[in-house]
């Protein structure tokens, strides 16, 4: 744990040694309070409550988070430090988790920094503080399996832009896969079990159902899941490039 608490550390100082966290930070805070208030049409339904931030926040990570990823592994390959990391006593489980949860916690650093727009509506009305703190829990996990794809496809690459591509296209699969027009593509030809199977995967539907506030176990699972199968999968596309 002390090895991936210093990669840790590492990692996340190195966010803010760069521009780059603050420009995120700036673009993801503008962009919540758009989709909060203007696009969510917040003063014209008259309800204080943060239902239309939260709706918005898969398709803002679609975009924020692979930008973010895109360099976890992508700069190490391209800047030669790779080798250098994997020279030193860490294990490569070590290495993917640390990097990961570095990433993760920034995620969680642009999410609290939102905490302005709770106590904006708390000021305004009455809303129901248990849903919007269990979205924000939902928010954090899937952030956190967005980013889980996005570190491990990084790992592909020396270019961060087809990181970015790549990661894109693969989360956008994972939030698209609930929807109507998507599975009565598959339900024309495939077996109920595999338009079940795939209308499963979607970020949408186990987000949307820990917005409502009740955060259910197997939501959870879901998201947890698939972040450590996603960075098992990391781990071996490193080794194997590695071996290459």
């Amino acid at each position: 744990m002390s090895t991936i608490w210093v990669i840790f550390k590492r990692e996340l100082t190195s966010y803010f040694t760069t521009p780059i966290a603050y420009v995120f930070l700036v673009i993801f805070i503008f962009l919540s309070g758009i989709f909060a208030f203007d696009l969510g049409d917040f003063f014209a339904r008259g309800q204080a409550d943060l239902v239309a931030f939260f709706n918005f926040h898969p398709w803002l990570y679609l975009f924020l988070i692979p930008a973010l990823s895109m360099r976890l592994w992508a700069e190490e390959r391209r800047g030669g430090t790779i080798e250098l990391l994997l020279t030193l006593p860490v294990t490569m489980t070590q290495a993917v988790v640390a990097k990961f949860l570095a990433a993760w916690a920034f995620t969680a650093i642009a999410l609290t920094l939102t905490f302005p727009m709770w106590m904006t509506v708390n000021y305004l009305g009455e809303p129901d503080n248990g849903v919007i703190a269990a979205s924000y829990v939902g928010s954090l996990l899937m952030a956190g399996a967005f980013l889980a794809i996005g570190s491990c496809l990084s790992a592909l690459t020396r270019n961060q832009v087809i990181a970015f591509v790549m990661s894109a296209v693969v989360c956008l699969a994972f939030v698209l896969s609930g929807f109507p027009l998507v599975l009565q593509f598959f339900s024309g030809w495939a077996p109920d079990s595999v338009v079940a199977l795939i209308s499963s995967f979607s970020f949408l539907s186990h987000f949307n159902s820990i917005a409502k506030g009740v955060i259910d176990l197997r939501d959870a699972v879901f998201f947890l899941s698939l972040i450590a199968f996603w960075l098992f999968a990391n781990a071996v596309f490193i080794e194997w490039k590695k071996a290459g």
